[in-house]
C-alpha cells in the first residue's frame, strides 16, 4: 500500500518533542497508506494543503458519493475544506466533476450552502 511519502519520494523527519499535535498527525498521515484514508484524514491534510495533487481526487470521489461526508468536526467539514482550496489546486476536469455532482444537492448549514453556491458560481 502506497503512502504519500512513497509517492513523493521524500521522507519527512520525525517531529521533535515540541511539535504540535497537528504536526504529529500530519507526519503520521504522510506514512499511512493513502488507500486507507478516511474523510477526516483527507480533511486534515487538505486543510493544511499537504499532498493536494494526490489527495484532492480521492476527496472528490468521497464527495461525489456522499456530499455531506464528514470527518470529526461537523457534517460537511470535508466539503468545506475542499471548497476553500484555491483554483490553482484544481486539475483540469476535477472541479467540473465535483460541480456536476453537487448541483441540486441540499446541504445542511447556511455557511456550507453559501460556500457551495460560490464554488458553483466560480466554476
Amino acid at each position: 500500500m502506497t503512502t504519500i511519502e512513497e509517492i513523493e519520494g521524500m521522507r519527512e523527519p520525525d517531529p521533535g518533542p515540541g511539535a504540535t499535535t497537528l504536526i504529529r498527525r500530519c507526519t503520521e498521515l504522510r506514512r499511512k497508506p493513502v488507500a486507507g484514508f478516511t474523510a477526516e484524514d483527507l480533511r486534515i491534510m487538505l486543510g493544511q494543503r499537504i499532498a493536494v495533487p494526490i489527495l484532492l481526487p480521492r476527496a472528490v470521489d468521497v464527495l461525489v458519493r456522499d456530499p455531506p461526508a464528514s470527518g470529526d468536526m461537523y457534517t460537511g467539514d470535508l466539503l468545506t475544506t475542499v471548497l476553500r482550496l484555491p483554483d490553482t489546486d484544481w486539475p483540469a476536469g476535477l472541479r467540473d466533476r465535483l460541480s456536476t455532482a453537487l448541483r441540486g444537492v441540499r446541504l445542511p448549514g447556511s455557511d456550507l450552502r453559501r460556500a457551495l453556491a460560490a464554488f458553483l458560481d466560480a466554476g
